[in-house]
Protein backbone atom coordinates (compact mmCIF):
# COMPACT_ATOMS: atom_id res chain seq x y z
CA UNK A 1 0.00 0.00 0.00
CA UNK A 2 1.52 3.52 -0.94
CA UNK A 3 1.22 6.35 0.80
CA UNK A 4 -0.79 9.54 -0.25
CA UNK A 5 -0.45 12.08 2.04
CA UNK A 6 -0.39 15.56 0.72
CA UNK A 7 2.74 17.75 1.26
CA UNK A 8 5.26 14.92 1.59
CA UNK A 9 8.74 14.90 -0.64
CA UNK A 10 8.08 13.07 -3.68
CA UNK A 11 11.34 10.96 -4.65
CA UNK A 12 12.88 9.25 -7.56
CA UNK A 13 15.71 6.68 -7.14
CA UNK A 14 18.17 5.37 -9.88
CA UNK A 15 19.40 2.20 -9.31
CA UNK A 16 21.89 0.21 -11.10
CA UNK A 17 22.06 -2.93 -9.12
CA UNK A 18 21.13 -4.46 -5.67
CA UNK A 19 19.09 -1.82 -4.05
CA UNK A 20 19.37 -1.67 -0.83
CA UNK A 21 19.55 2.18 -0.65
CA UNK A 22 16.54 2.36 -2.25
CA UNK A 23 15.22 -0.21 0.41
CA UNK A 24 16.32 2.06 2.92
CA UNK A 25 14.87 5.42 1.67
CA UNK A 26 11.37 2.97 1.30
CA UNK A 27 11.22 1.76 4.90
CA UNK A 28 12.18 5.21 5.93
CA UNK A 29 9.41 7.01 4.27
CA UNK A 30 6.98 4.03 5.62
CA UNK A 31 8.25 4.45 9.08
CA UNK A 32 7.90 8.38 8.78
CA UNK A 33 11.86 8.99 9.36
CA UNK A 34 11.36 10.62 5.86
CA UNK A 35 7.89 12.86 5.10
CA UNK A 36 8.19 11.79 1.57
CA UNK A 37 7.43 8.76 -0.79
CA UNK A 38 8.95 7.11 -3.35
CA UNK A 39 7.42 7.93 -6.24
CA UNK A 40 9.80 6.47 -9.75
CA UNK A 41 12.24 4.01 -9.17
CA UNK A 42 15.05 4.08 -12.67
CA UNK A 43 17.33 1.75 -13.39
CA UNK A 44 19.58 1.10 -16.40
CA UNK A 45 19.51 -2.97 -16.40
CA UNK A 46 16.28 -4.31 -17.08
CA UNK A 47 17.64 -7.13 -13.93
CA UNK A 48 18.18 -4.83 -11.10
CA UNK A 49 17.11 -6.26 -8.26
CA UNK A 50 16.21 -2.56 -7.44
CA UNK A 51 13.14 -2.92 -9.98
CA UNK A 52 12.35 -5.49 -7.81
CA UNK A 53 11.95 -4.14 -4.69
CA UNK A 54 10.41 -1.27 -6.26
CA UNK A 55 7.58 -3.08 -7.85
CA UNK A 56 6.84 -5.22 -4.88
CA UNK A 57 6.02 -1.76 -3.43
CA UNK A 58 3.69 -0.44 -6.33
CA UNK A 59 6.22 2.00 -7.25
CA UNK A 60 6.06 3.27 -11.01
CA UNK A 61 9.12 1.56 -12.66
CA UNK A 62 11.61 2.28 -15.78
CA UNK A 63 13.82 0.62 -17.53
CA UNK A 64 15.85 3.46 -19.34
CA UNK A 65 19.22 2.26 -20.84
CA UNK A 66 21.00 3.03 -24.54
CA UNK A 67 19.49 0.27 -25.57
CA UNK A 68 15.91 0.61 -25.06
CA UNK A 69 16.10 4.59 -25.47
CA UNK A 70 18.02 6.24 -27.88
CA UNK A 71 17.72 9.69 -26.22
CA UNK A 72 18.66 8.40 -22.73
CA UNK A 73 18.79 11.71 -20.89
CA UNK A 74 15.46 12.81 -22.12
CA UNK A 75 13.56 9.52 -21.54
CA UNK A 76 14.89 9.96 -17.52
CA UNK A 77 13.76 13.66 -17.13
CA UNK A 78 10.00 12.50 -18.61
CA UNK A 79 10.18 9.83 -16.15
CA UNK A 80 10.88 12.10 -13.58
CA UNK A 81 9.16 15.11 -14.10
CA UNK A 82 6.82 14.60 -11.20
CA UNK A 83 9.81 14.25 -8.45
CA UNK A 84 10.73 16.77 -6.26
CA UNK A 85 14.27 14.96 -5.43
CA UNK A 86 16.08 12.44 -7.67
CA UNK A 87 18.73 10.15 -4.95
CA UNK A 88 21.60 7.94 -7.34
CA UNK A 89 21.48 4.87 -5.05
CA UNK A 90 24.21 2.73 -6.93
CA UNK A 91 23.54 4.32 -10.28
CA UNK A 92 26.40 3.40 -12.59
CA UNK A 93 25.81 6.29 -15.23
CA UNK A 94 26.99 10.31 -15.66
CA UNK A 95 23.16 12.29 -15.59
CA UNK A 96 22.60 14.33 -18.70
CA UNK A 97 22.14 17.65 -19.51
CA UNK A 98 18.94 17.32 -19.81
CA UNK A 99 17.72 15.87 -16.11
CA UNK A 100 20.44 19.10 -14.56
CA UNK A 101 18.52 21.43 -15.96
CA UNK A 102 15.00 20.21 -15.10
CA UNK A 103 16.62 19.89 -11.30
CA UNK A 104 18.89 21.98 -11.24
CA UNK A 105 20.60 21.09 -7.60
CA UNK A 106 17.90 18.85 -6.97
CA UNK A 107 19.74 15.70 -7.68
CA UNK A 108 22.19 14.01 -4.83
CA UNK A 109 24.07 11.34 -4.69
CA UNK A 110 25.60 8.36 -2.16
CA UNK A 111 29.38 7.74 -2.68
CA UNK A 112 31.34 5.06 -0.81
CA UNK A 113 34.03 7.73 0.05
CA UNK A 114 35.48 10.70 2.15
CA UNK A 115 35.15 12.94 -1.37
CA UNK A 116 37.11 14.10 -2.55
CA UNK A 117 38.99 11.78 -2.36
CA UNK A 118 38.56 8.26 -4.19
CA UNK A 119 36.15 9.59 -6.44
CA UNK A 120 35.58 10.47 -10.21
CA UNK A 121 35.36 8.34 -13.23
CA UNK A 122 35.81 4.41 -12.97
CA UNK A 123 35.39 4.93 -8.78
CA UNK A 124 32.47 3.35 -7.48
CA UNK A 125 31.67 -0.14 -5.41
CA UNK A 126 35.03 -2.63 -4.70
CA UNK A 127 37.34 -0.37 -6.91
CA UNK A 128 36.66 2.30 -4.44
CA UNK A 129 37.53 0.06 -1.38
CA UNK A 130 40.34 -1.41 -3.13
CA UNK A 131 41.51 1.93 -3.63
CA UNK A 132 41.49 2.96 -0.37
CA UNK A 133 42.34 0.11 1.36
CA UNK A 134 46.01 0.44 -1.45
CA UNK A 135 46.51 3.94 -0.55
CA UNK A 136 47.03 3.13 3.59
CA UNK A 137 44.44 5.27 4.64
CA UNK A 138 43.34 5.05 8.15
CA UNK A 139 40.27 5.95 7.51
CA UNK A 140 36.90 6.11 4.83
CA UNK A 141 33.27 7.04 4.89
CA UNK A 142 30.25 7.91 3.35
CA UNK A 143 29.54 10.88 1.13
CA UNK A 144 26.09 12.37 0.09
CA UNK A 145 27.03 14.70 -2.49
CA UNK A 146 24.61 17.25 -4.86
CA UNK A 147 25.01 16.00 -8.76
CA UNK A 148 26.82 18.44 -11.01
CA UNK A 149 28.01 18.02 -14.90
CA UNK A 150 31.39 15.97 -12.78
CA UNK A 151 31.48 12.48 -11.70
CA UNK A 152 31.48 12.95 -7.90
CA UNK A 153 32.12 16.63 -8.12
CA UNK A 154 29.10 18.41 -6.63
CA UNK A 155 28.73 20.39 -3.18
CA UNK A 156 29.13 17.61 -0.02
CA UNK A 157 26.01 17.88 1.53
CA UNK A 158 26.97 15.42 4.26
CA UNK A 159 30.32 12.16 5.25
CA UNK A 160 29.92 10.06 7.79
CA UNK A 161 33.45 8.59 8.74
CA UNK A 162 34.78 5.04 9.87
CA UNK A 163 38.39 4.07 11.11
CA UNK A 164 39.69 1.39 8.87
CA UNK A 165 40.98 -1.73 11.18
CA UNK A 166 44.40 -3.59 10.75
CA UNK A 167 42.60 -6.64 9.26
CA UNK A 168 39.61 -4.99 6.79
CA UNK A 169 39.42 -6.57 3.41
CA UNK A 170 37.88 -4.86 0.53
CA UNK A 171 34.59 -6.85 1.61
CA UNK A 172 34.29 -6.24 5.35
CA UNK A 173 35.19 -2.50 4.52
CA UNK A 174 31.90 -2.88 1.99
CA UNK A 175 29.91 -4.90 4.62
CA UNK A 176 30.60 -1.98 7.48
CA UNK A 177 30.24 1.23 5.33
CA UNK A 178 26.72 -0.55 4.05
CA UNK A 179 24.56 0.30 6.98
CA UNK A 180 26.28 3.45 7.97
CA UNK A 181 25.89 4.44 3.98
CA UNK A 182 21.96 3.72 4.43
CA UNK A 183 21.88 5.78 7.42
CA UNK A 184 23.61 8.85 6.48
CA UNK A 185 21.09 8.50 2.86
CA UNK A 186 17.98 8.57 4.99
CA UNK A 187 18.94 11.34 7.57
CA UNK A 188 20.59 13.82 4.13
CA UNK A 189 16.97 13.46 2.54
CA UNK A 190 15.63 14.53 6.14
CA UNK A 191 17.68 17.15 6.78
CA UNK A 192 17.03 18.00 2.70
CA UNK A 193 12.51 17.56 3.67
CA UNK A 194 12.51 19.64 6.49
CA UNK A 195 14.45 22.29 4.85
CA UNK A 196 17.69 22.58 6.83
CA UNK A 197 19.49 21.52 4.46
CA UNK A 198 19.10 24.03 1.27
CA UNK A 199 19.23 22.44 -2.54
Amino acid sequence: MRLTVKNMIKIGVLASGNGSNLQAIINACYEGTINGIVETVVSNHSKAYALKRARREGIDTYHISSITCPVEDLALTYALYNVDLVVLAGYMKKIGESLLTSHKNKIINIHPSLLPKFGGQGMFGRKVHQAVLEAGETETGVTIHVVDKIIDHGIILEQKKIKIEENDTVDTLANRLLPVGHKLLVETINLIEKGIICL
